[in-house]
């Protein structure tokens, strides 16, 4: 269970995760799991080990996420956390009060109404009926769900129920907020309310632990990454650097001592060669990249509304039967703005031959926010069913936009404004 020992574990560490593993017993028939109770001696079960000796500390303000794949053990770390799961071995404690958006409306009971419900659980949390009074409105305003709040919960939709259930989590002001992919839920307009919150807690200095596969709200909200994988912790550090291994997790090709390698990279403000975050199979390999100017310079400061192109230069070292060319787009903070590829574009889908090689062009008009901005460059395709990468290099150029106007956003969208007297 988690718990509270200030004495051993500093008040500015809210979190404190030390070497806990969780191991299942799995039974292949229910009367194994009756005689393993009651006639001990003989093993009757094999073991599932959801997260292995796991070891990190969340301090008080921080944002800290955690990603992994399916299976990885994420929301067995939150349960555990919470206090909804015990670990097998090792111990976690936890400073302050929790609200968990984990299995949203769990304590729920049907046969009472919304309002009922609130009280229910808010007094599971721990809240005084005059705490309580003093929340409800609060409530009942973001959950948003009508004359449906004196209904009984049976009767709702599931859209209504996790509404209130979120409305009921998230107000209830707590010191430690952890999310499970809850702030998805509901219609678009119920999503931006989330949203808004979660940036106010992030504003109140609040400790937040979030889990999410949008890797754009984990790079965007995040102070700090922990990558989970089968039950282990892989690596922790900044959003930006954990979102690059955790795609090469994603292709099973991380290798935890892999170093970074040289690579060949011109046009990128006079740098002939730097050190990059590089992986894939080798089949083929990107050799050069650049942007041009729209003057068909080699430049990486591009001046806002102008045109441009980005060049990949690839050659390859075997057969491959449907390679796709690709770039992507980052802010220096590693959220993913945009970027293509030769299937979108429908540009090229036929085969590449061992020795041929290849200059991919993509051309557009800049119309990026002025700033300093990352490209990565991929090299893929299919071999079969199976999607293989061969060759991907993560901010291997750059890109200064050069611009005497900028508005909200990513992106400019070139409006005509017109301002009439009537």
């Amino acid at each position: 269970m988690a718990e509270n020992k200030d004495k051993k574990t500093p008040i500015e560490t809210v979190i404190k995760v030390d070497d806990v593993s969780k191991v299942y017993r799995l039974y292949a028939r229910r009367r194994d799991m009756f005689a393993d109770a009651f006639l001990p001696g003989k093993k009757r079960y094999t073991e599932k080990r959801a997260a292995s000796h796991v070891s990190f500390s969340v301090k008080k303000g921080e944002c800290v996420g955690i990603i992994g794949t399916n299976g990885s053990g994420k929301s067995t770390m939150l349960k555990m956390i919470t206090g909804v799961l015990t670990p097998t071995e090792g111990k976690i404690e936890v400073n302050g009060r929790i609200s968990a958006l984990l299995e949203l409306g769990a304590g729920f009971n049907p046969e009472y109404d919304g309002i009922e419900n609130i009280y229910l659980n808010g007094m599971m949390l721990g809240f005084t009926r005059e705490e309580i009074d003093r929340k409800l409105q609060g409530i009942i305003d973001f959950a948003d769900i009508g004359e449906y709040i004196n209904q009984p919960v049976k009767t709702y939709s599931s859209g209504m129920f996790v509404r209130l259930a979120f409305a009921l989590s998230i107000n209830i002001e707590p010191e430690i907020l952890i999310v499970d992919e809850a702030l998805s839920v509901g219609d678009v307009f119920f999503q931006a309310k989330c949203y808004r919150k979660f940036e106010e807690f992030k504003e109140q200095g609040r400790t937040i632990l979030f889990v999410s596969h949008d890797m754009s709200s984990i790079s965007k909200y995040c102070d700090r990454v922990v990558i989970l994988d089968k039950g282990k912790k892989i690596k922790e550090g900044p959003p930006k650097e954990m979102i690059d291994i955790y795609k090469q997790i994603l292709v099973d090709q991380y290798e935890e001592d892999d170093k970074k390698k040289q690579v060949a990279v011109s046009g990128t403000a006079g740098v002939d060669s730097k050190e990059l975050l590089e992986y894939g199979s080798g089949k083929a390999v990107i050799e050069e990249v650049y942007v041009t100017d729209d003057k068909g310079r080699k430049n990486s400061a591009i001046i806002k509304g102008s045109e441009y192109e980005i060049f990949m230069k690839v050659r390859f070292k075997e057969d491959c039967p449907a390679p796709v060319f690709a770039f992507s787009i980052k802010n220096v903070k590693g959220t993913e703005i945009t970027g293509t590829n030769t299937m979108y574009e429908k540009a090229f889908l036929k085969e590449a031959k061992s020795g041929d090689e290849y200059l991919i062009s993509f051309r557009q008009k800049m119309n990026l926010q002025g700033g300093e901005y990352l490209l990565s460059f991929g090299l893929t395709g299919f071999e079969g069913n199976d999607f293989t990468v061969y060759h991907r290099l993560y901010d291997a150029a750059k890109i200064s936009v050069i611009s005497d106007k900028d508005t909200v956003g990513f992106f400019d969208p070139e409006s005509e404004t017109k301002v009439e007297k009537l």
